[in-house]
């Protein structure tokens, strides 16, 4: 997840299952882009979807997916040194929860490797 307008680093990328440009903001985003275009599970991407809501409408999240049985699958990227932090938790709680009442119950998150 992260804010509408973000103001960071962004790369763009045509990827074949995404109907528009896939704006990436970090490593984690940017394969786990590559990971879902590779997978046979996955037709289509949607990537930075704004969610609405009166609590979360300025945050966006990270990966819509339609699978090939056209079930939706939710995926948001978290750095692990974030995980913990009280905003990212409230966030993400946010997310799983707005998702669900959309009827998504596929909601995970991707986190960076350990080192």
């Amino acid at each position: 997840m992260r804010k509408k307008n973000f103001k960071g680093r962004c790369e763009k990328r045509v990827i074949a299952k995404c109907s528009e440009v896939c704006r990436t903001y970090d490593a984690i985003q940017y394969a786990y882009a590559d990971v879902l275009q590779a997978s046979d599970e996955v037709k289509e991407i949607k990537c930075n979807v704004p969610l609405d809501g009166r609590d979360i409408n300025e945050y966006t999240s990270d990966f819509i997916c339609v699978k090939s049985d056209n079930d939706l699958m939710v995926r948001e990227c978290v750095f692990r040194k974030f995980l913990m932090k009280p905003l990212t938790v409230k966030l993400l709680d946010a997310s799983r929860e707005y998702w669900l009442r959309h009827g998504v119950t596929d909601w995970r998150l991707v986190i960076d490797e350990e080192k």
